[in-house]
């Protein structure tokens, strides 16, 4: 019996909090490296890279349905309707003042306590190299304007990119800022070496400074002759936890503004595992990237029977600034989307071995 089969398995021993089993899709490509998603939270469950003849997990998550409700890392979900943080859960759209549910700090993260990510979302199609979802979040979900129907298309290639569209339209102006939360530990997912030992380098000039709670302050600032200069390649922990900007958060927890040749098609960052045999690429349109150095990770059920610990991953994840919505003096889209749009993203990650 292959690991993958096992994990098909054990993730649907048990229900899903709606009562159904979980349905959990692989994909393969010609030089068998393997990725499977589930329905649940539209959720990128495991992606296994081609290493030396053998497949690596690069992925943190779980194994069974239990551990991955218990977890509150977002582990591998798309997160919606707004990722990262919305503060006091207000804003405004036309002078109306809109207050969703919060669930961190006073503040919205990720898109209230029933986002997107503790959802069932619908199969639309199955083929060979893809997978797409959809799911249709109602006018007032959360306190959200606008019925809100979304599509995340999940594609494996045979260059090693998983990549992920993302598609939407709603009834009333509404937020939205969708983005995956992977996990990535290049050296091995379940091999409890920590992710701080990565080199990272981002393709940007300017960072976004926070307060205790994640809530951005102020104006941005650039990364030059700071801590979070990764426009040239350096290890994640070379300058970690040296200042009050990471102390506040633990560690990395902040945005990035990508440089905008990033919407052109060059890459946003990329992340190598200390034995240089994988290394990472994103490529994304969006305008901005979190950073997150898994700082809260420790008790978090990992596939193995045990517990990851914090910084045993690092997620680079592709969005909107956070709070956008109340920073109308940023130079930034403003994360809107008018029922005469259509909201359309696209992020890959290319695994290199």
């Amino acid at each position: 019996m292959t690991e993958q089969s096992t994990l098909f398995e054990t993730m649907t021993q048990e229900a899903a909090s709606d009562g159904r089993l979980a349905q959990l899709f692989e994909l393969e490509n010609k030089n068998g490296m393997r990725a499977v998603f589930m329905d649940i939270g539209a959720t990128w469950l495991s992606c296994k890279v081609p290493v030396k003849d053998k497949l690596r997990e690069v992925l943190l998550g779980q194994s069974t349905m239990a551990d991955f409700e218990k977890q509150q890392s977002y582990m591998g979900v798309t997160v919606g309707r707004y990722a990262n943080r919305i503060a006091n859960g207000q804003f405004k759209i036309d002078n109306t003042k809109y207050q969703i549910e919060t669930n961190q700090a006073g503040n919205t993260l990720h898109g209230g306590p029933e986002g997107f990510d503790k959802r069932r979302w619908s199969v639309v199609e199955e083929t060979i190299n893809s997978v797409e979802f959809s799911l249709v979040s109602p006018d007032g979900d959360q306190g959200f304007p606008g019925e809100l129907t979304v599509n995340v298309k999940y594609q494996l290639t045979d260059d090693n990119e998983v990549v992920i569209r993302y598609n939407g339209s709603t009834t009333k102006s509404t937020p939205i800022n969708l983005t995956n939360h992977a996990y990535f530990n290049l050296l091995g997912a379940d091999s409890e070496y920590l992710a701080l030992d990565h080199i990272l380098s981002v393709n940007s000039e300017e960072f976004v400074p926070t307060t205790d709670v994640g809530i951005p302050k102020g104006q941005w600032k650039k990364v030059k002759n700071t801590n979070f200069d990764f426009t040239d390649p350096k290890v994640i922990s070379q300058d970690f936890m040296l200042d009050k900007d990471q102390e506040k958060a633990k560690g990395y927890d902040h945005s990035f503004v990508l440089d905008k040749t990033c919407a052109k098609g060059e890459c946003a960052a990329s992340l190598t595992s200390p034995d240089s045999l994988v290394t990472l690429h994103v490529l994304t349109t969006k305008p901005a990237m979190q950073l997150y150095t898994g700082n809260w990770l420790a008790g978090t059920p990992n596939r193995v029977g045990g517990e990851y610990q914090d910084y045993s991953g690092v997620a680079l994840e592709t969005q909107f600034l956070p709070d956008v919505l109340n920073h109308p003096e940023w130079p930034q889209p403003s994360a809107l989307l008018f029922p005469s749009e259509t909201y359309q993203h696209e992020t890959r990650y290319q695994f290199i071995v």
